[in-house]
């Protein structure tokens, strides 16, 4: 399990984050963060990441195919081979069927991976939370990649969420996500009952790392 509270870092496909660009960011976080922080860097520059940091480095997306003829898909079997300690599942830009998302969080649980499972409203909060992941990220889709986050924008279903999935089961840690960028974003995700949050262009995209990275953890509670 990764240390809570969390601020976990998707690296997406951003030219800012590919090849060395990407290693560069990762060792930026390492070098100038001192809470605990996850990035998840391109499928293509994982086994890279996990050589050059001490951070947990977790996949973007897994597929819910068995190893075969399966072209173009990001492997189950791979990812755990590369060395990642977790994976984001389910993510509004690459969403799964329900059967496929049961699948990937019960063979992550039989290897040992940290599952972060999306959602984008409450209720499929709950939903996620039945099948037992170890985070459920909560994150409208309307406000990832916006100015303002979820959690000054509709800070009254952030709470739902955490409620909601307390109410299935108390052992699933809830993520706050979308439009996350500074350090009071964190805070009041923190205070609405998260256990950390997941963003991406906030940090990735911003022309001063060391700045943004201790803005975001002045939030920390």
């Amino acid at each position: 399990m990764i240390s809570k509270p969390v601020i976990m870092v998707n690296y997406k496909t951003y030219n800012e984050s590919v090849g060395k660009r990407g290693l560069e960011l990762t060792k930026k976080i390492e070098k100038y963060a001192t809470g605990n922080w996850t990035v998840c860097p391109q499928a293509v520059e994982l086994r890279e990441t996990i050589k050059s940091t001490g951070l947990p480095v977790f996949a973007q997306h897994i597929d819910a195919v068995e190893p075969g003829s399966h072209t173009g898909h990001t492997l189950f079997e791979a990812v755990v081979d590369a060395g990642a300690v977790g994976t984001l599942i389910n993510h509004s830009e690459n969403t799964l069927e329900l059967w496929e998302i049961e699948m990937l969080v019960s063979k992550c649980k039989g290897a040992g991976l940290t599952t972060v499972v999306c959602a984008n409203n409450p209720s499929a909060s709950a939903a996620a939370a039945a099948l037992g992941p170890d985070f459920v990220a909560y994150e409208p889709p309307e406000l990832i990649g916006g100015d303002i986050s979820v959690s000054t924008a509709k800070p009254e279903l952030v709470a739902e969420a955490v409620r909601m999935v307390n109410g299935v089961n108390t052992d699933v840690g809830v993520l706050c996500g979308a439009g996350v960028k500074n350090g009071e974003d964190v805070k009041r995700a923190l205070e609405l009952g998260t256990e950390g949050v997941l963003l991406a262009s906030g940090l990735v995209k911003a022309k001063n790392l060391e700045a943004v990275i201790a803005d975001l953890e002045s939030g920390l509670l």
